[in-house]
């Protein structure tokens, strides 16, 4: 193994943006000198090239993930009182969106290997308030989709895809945010397909909620000073639409990358299943790997994390608290052990495109060199 390596960080954004920085400065001139700094020609290209890389019909670019949802939510028109089905184990911005679109969010545990939504729990959350379901792509593997739908066309629910996590990923070889009804999408700048800024958007192949989510993102408006909803400003930009546009034909290739690296540490790792429980790939999926998140057995994480930290090696937790033990939503229902449990000692290793092989075998040294002090 390479013993000349003395750090690792836990994302490096320079290594792609390198690749492509010359050429967005150069479209940024044109940008510029045009002085069309909101939605335009730039933001329709990157809408039309993304609906096409996802297989869907539209897209629609907004401020961010968390305002994808929201908006999202709005399209469905809910009633006061409708509840929506989402995982206890997901970033807040799923359940602030579910509350700013005006719905009721009911927590649902998660799978025990792949910490995504548990699709065998849906069917008894149902109520007859229930209205959508939102299965949150976690750590860049879909959800297991196909019961789902079946779930959702029994019971006539929406499903609303949140893609933050998983640009590029396959289930049952169709993209994620093509599967449900609309797919959700954040851009900030630390995702694999990342934005250089914040942005995000909406995927549908409905014209009718096209439409919709059109009018929602820019104040309700169905042309210039023709309000016909309550919207929300909530437009790309041309600067992050041109970096996104100019980062998509390479996101196949560092979404490789990325699953050649996972592979890496599985074979480094796999020796360590005694204390390790390595990711999971679901069959039908095809995962991308925005994070690469391990659970560890009989270890304390506090004190292997800061092991790794002191070996140069940054970490970090997805997430520490599930959503109903933040003190925002701790009135939520709290009856999710696996959530709980995996909170508890989950860890996310090192994970970007350019990662090398070095630097996974230097962080594998490092955790046989902690298990051997420990064990």
């Amino acid at each position: 193994m390479n013993t000349n390596i003395e750090s690792v960080p836990f994302v490096n954004l320079n290594l792609q943006n390198t690749e492509v920085k010359e050429e967005i400065l150069s479209g940024i001139a044109t940008i510029v000198n045009t002085s069309r700094f909101i939605l335009g020609k730039h933001v329709e290209e990157f809408e039309e090239s993304f609906a096409a890389y996802c297989g869907t019909k539209y897209a629609v670019g907004v401020g961010s993930g968390t305002e994808a949802l929201t908006i999202a939510i709005r399209a469905l028109d809910l009633k006061q009182g409708s509840e929506i089905l989402v995982p206890a184990n997901t970033f807040v911005a799923t359940i602030e969106a579910i509350i700013h679109g005006g719905g009721i969010p009911v927590l649902v545990d998660i799978d025990p290997e792949t910490y995504n939504l548990d699709t065998t729990l849906i069917e008894k959350s149902i109520t007859a308030k229930t209205k959508a379901i939102i299965p949150v792509h976690l750590y860049g593997q879909p959800v297991d989709m196909n019961p789902l739908i079946q779930i959702a066309r029994k019971f006539e629910l929406a499903i609303i895809e949140d893609a933050a996590q998983a640009h590029g990923a396959l289930y049952d070889g169709k993209r994620a945010g093509s599967i449900g009804d609309m797919g959700c999408f954040s851009f900030y700048p630390s995702k694999n397909l990342g934005a250089w800024g914040d942005g995000g958007a909406i995927t549908t192949s409905d014209p009718n909620t096209y439409e919709i989510l059109r009018q929602l993102r820019d104040h309700g408006s169905a042309g210039k000073s023709n309000h016909v909803k309550i919207g929300y400003t909530s437009r790309l930009d041309s600067l992050q639409a041109l970096v996104l546009n100019t980062k998509l034909p390479h996101l196949e290739k560092w979404n490789e990358m990325r699953r050649d690296a996972a592979s890496y540490y599985n074979s480094l790792l796999e020796e360590f299943a005694d204390h390790i429980i390595l990711p999971l790939t679901a069959t039908e999926s095809d995962h991308v790997y925005h994070l690469y998140v391990v659970r560890l057995k009989n270890l304390n994480r506090s004190d292997f994390q800061s092991a790794l930290k002191n070996a140069g090696i940054m970490t970090g937790i997805h997430y520490p608290k599930p959503v109903h033990k933040t003190p925002a939503f701790d009135y939520l229902d709290s009856k999710f052990p696996i959530s709980e449990s995996s909170a508890e000692n989950i860890l996310s290793l090192p994970m970007y495109p350019g990662i090398t092989k070095s630097e996974i075998e230097y962080i594998a040294k490092c955790i046989t060199s902690y298990l051997k002090k420990n064990n």
